[in-house]
């Protein structure tokens, strides 16, 4: 199993939280193998200046390319909550999960509906940086779930 994770973000040198990311990448390669890839284009930027929806319509553009390989998910707070198991039943049997983290700005409808799944963890606010070490320990308690692994208990 392939899993991307696609994030609305600057590349940063980050020390807090990246040791976490490398760590769950890691302990989830038996199950699996994990790529991030953190996105800010110059139209990004661009549009961040412009409006709400001028940022959204830039992040449909700049990810609806990933979209046509696997299994694509978009994580909106908006969106149905899951829980864990939930959410490791969305990662069952699939060849290529796509996993989506919008910008500052979330994404626009256009964009959840171009997904096969929309989800949430949860109504809170959380930093990018800090939704991606939640997120890289849900896909390896969802792994652990799948691969009845003592992890999840």
């Amino acid at each position: 199993m392939k899993i991307n994770i696609y994030i609305i973000d600057k590349k940063s040198k980050d020390r807090l939280y990246a040791p976490l990311i490398e760590h769950y990448k890691k302990i989830s390669k038996p199950f699996a193998k994990i790529e991030i890839f953190e996105i800010f284009t110059k139209d990004i930027a661009k549009a961040h200046d412009i409006s709400t929806h001028a940022s959204q319509k830039s992040y449909t553009i700049t990810l609806s390319k990933y979209l046509s390989n696997g299994y694509s998910i978009a994580l909106s707070p908006d969106s149905h909550e899951v829980d864990s198991y939930k959410f490791s039943e969305l990662l069952k049997d699939k060849g290529v999960v796509n996993l989506f983290i919008g910008g500052a700005f979330g994404f626009e409808e256009t964009f959840l509906h171009k997904c096969n799944k929309s989800i949430s963890f949860g109504k809170i606010t959380m930093s990018h940086k800090l939704t991606k070490v939640v997120l890289m320990e849900q896909i390896f308690r969802g792994l652990t779930i799948l691969n009845n692994h003592p992890y999840h208990k």
